[in-house]
């Protein structure tokens, strides 16, 4: 993609804000926290879109602390009806390094995939409740609206642990349904999401 510059004749030109070139990233939607037991995302609801409209959905998840302490925050998906249940198949490793530079992992994390299960897919491992701990990161929605294919995600996360560690977490994988994708909901394995802040993006021209 090539570059366009803008000099102060091309500027000058614009008469209307509208005609601004705007960025390929769209903000949607954004929910903070407040002992919150989930935070949800679905489609028709409270301006938020989840349909053909951008080929990729972003969530972004900005210092999600819990109430709860040694706890994982983790993701379901709806594919139509009222529960977040949509059958999944996924992978999930991390690595870790701890403050005193005494301990460091690289692992796969069997017990943190699905196959062809409906119940929540882990994100992190175990996320502290410390005041100055939380867990910040980001997922990627593919093509939720599609009838034809799986719809895939991928998602990071970093984490403060409970035990002082810098722990960082790839999950990745696809809802094995036709049926399109109009929900993600977030929560943490135990208790609720005392603060911080969910935005969710569409990706436009992608």
């Amino acid at each position: 993609m090539s570059l366009v510059k803008y000099n102060n004749n091309s500027i000058s030109a614009i008469t209307a804000a509208s005609s601004l070139p705007t960025g390929a990233m769209v903000l949607i939607k954004e929910q903070t926290a407040s002992s919150s037991s989930t935070i949800s995302f679905v489609h028709g609801t409270s301006d938020v879109v989840l349909d053909s409209t951008y080929p990729i959905y972003l969530f972004k998840f900005i210092n999600i602390h819990p109430e709860t302490d040694n706890v994982q925050f983790q993701v379901n998906f709806r594919d139509g009806g009222s529960s977040y249940d949509a059958t999944k198949t996924t992978t999930q490793f991390s690595a870790y390094h701890n403050e005193a530079d005494g301990t460091t992992a690289l692992g796969y994390n069997s017990d943190k995939d699905l196959a062809q299960g409906t119940g929540v897919q882990k994100l992190s491992t175990s996320v502290g409740n410390d005041n100055d701990q939380s867990c910040s990161g980001y997922l990627y929605l593919y093509n939720p609206s599609n009838t034809t294919f799986v719809k895939h995600f991928i998602a990071v996360t970093n984490i403060a642990e409970r035990s002082d560690f810098s722990e960082t977490s790839h999950a990745a994988g696809y809802c094995n349904v036709t049926a399109a994708i109009d929900g993600v909901q977030f929560s943490f394995s135990s208790g609720d999401i005392d603060a911080g802040t969910i935005k969710l993006y569409g990706i436009k021209d992608s």
